[in-house]
């Protein structure tokens, strides 16, 4: 099931009386997004990002705009009528239930011609918990369980009535690094198997960019980028979406465009033939930098960080707006750092320009 937004936005009232204008959550957003993918909505806290999944369950009414499930307008459906999927972040399981009843439940609310047998309803409830491999602990009670298992409880809860859209609102938010990385990919197995149109909200850039066909990168109930994970962090449209994606974070420095070279500080550390003379923010990707004795940037060094493969050479510059640089380079050049100088050069493609006023992408030739 595809759905398309239409210029959607959704207006709260103020309840300052120093700003009374309304606050806007989300802001005139419109994306279609297609049937049975994965799609990632990313974006800081306050972004508009589960504002956007309420407005498409229809737990809220957008304030303007239009909400469609392939061909039909469900803009003013109730939820209930949707045939949505919901998962929360906090598990909402019934305590007193067993995980079998408490998956079951939402078959035991289909009335007339869609009610379901017992034998029906037992049987997609085992379908259900065999999908999330939760088969084996369906006489338990939600408190027996991990807050593993007891996520794939309402992730089974959610897909037994094989919903046409699946709506996850930072499902993983409440379990520990591991299981969270664990339970990803599960659910990443789950949407391939059912092939479920499914919209997973997140504030975690790696967690999205990992499972998710595309990704919504969201600020200020605005949306900043769309693409595939990987071609939106090799090609950020604004600092904002440069500096949101990343893990270590860009490095970004106050630099200026002269005659076609990149200045930073008095030092002339790349060729940007395209881009007009100005003062710029410039970001590098950690992995854009190359140690050499003679590169044309120099840092100051702090220290060396060895993560096995890689390392982490840390450094300083007085122009950089980060703490701390991050140069991700390959532990076999690890000789190489020493003294209390470390000379860069700049992959040219892990390079990118922005305007100091607007934040805006500023486009150079890359050889």
């Amino acid at each position: 099931m595809k759905v398309v937004l239409q210029n959607v936005t959704k207006k709260f009232p103020s309840r300052s009386k120093k700003a009374p204008e309304d606050v806007i959550a989300v802001n005139d957003f419109t994306f279609e997004i297609p049937d049975g993918k994965l799609i990632g909505l990313l974006g800081p806290s306050g972004c508009g990002k589960s504002t956007t999944l309420n407005l498409i369950s229809g737990l809220q009414k957008p304030t303007g705009g239009r909400i469609f499930f392939g061909e039909d307008d469900v803009t003013d459906l109730p939820p209930e009528n949707r045939g949505v999927g919901l998962v929360f972040q906090n598990y909402a399981l019934y305590p007193h239930l067993t995980v079998r009843k408490n998956i079951m439940f939402p078959l035991q609310n289909f009335k007339g011609e869609a009610k379901l047998t017992r034998e029906v309803m037992e049987e997609k409830v085992l379908e259900a918990a065999r999908l999330v491999q939760i088969d084996g602990l369906l006489e338990r009670k939600p408190s027996e369980l991990s807050g593993g298992q007891q996520q794939r409880v309402a992730i089974a809860r959610a897909l037994v009535k094989m919903p046409s859209v699946l709506l996850l609102d930072e499902p993983l938010s409440n379990l520990d690094a591991r299981l969270r990385l664990q339970t990803r990919e599960e659910l990443r197995r789950i949407q391939q198997e059912t092939k479920i149109t499914t919209i997973f909200v997140t504030h975690d850039q790696e967690e999205a960019m990992s499972i998710s066909d595309m990704i919504i990168v969201m600020s200020a109930g605005v949306v900043q980028q769309i693409g595939p994970p990987q071609q939106v962090y090799d090609d950020p449209v604004n600092l904002f979406v440069a500096k949101f994606l990343g893990t270590p974070p860009i490095n970004v420095f106050e630099g200026e465009v002269r005659e076609g070279i990149l200045y930073i500080g008095q030092e002339a550390v790349l060729q940007v033939t395209g881009a007009a003379d100005q003062p710029v923010t410039v970001g590098v990707r950690p992995e854009g930098f190359v140690l050499q004795e003679d590169g044309p940037l120099s840092c100051n060094l702090s220290r060396v960080e060895v993560m096995g493969r890689d390392i982490s050479v840390v450094s300083t510059h007085p122009l950089c707006q980060n703490t701390a640089i991050r140069s991700i380079i390959s532990a076999e050049n690890q000789h190489s750092v020493g003294g209390q100088t470390v000379r860069f050069a700049l992959k040219p493609a892990k390079v990118f320009l922005f305007r100091k006023d607007t934040g805006e992408r500023i486009r150079f030739e890359v050889d």
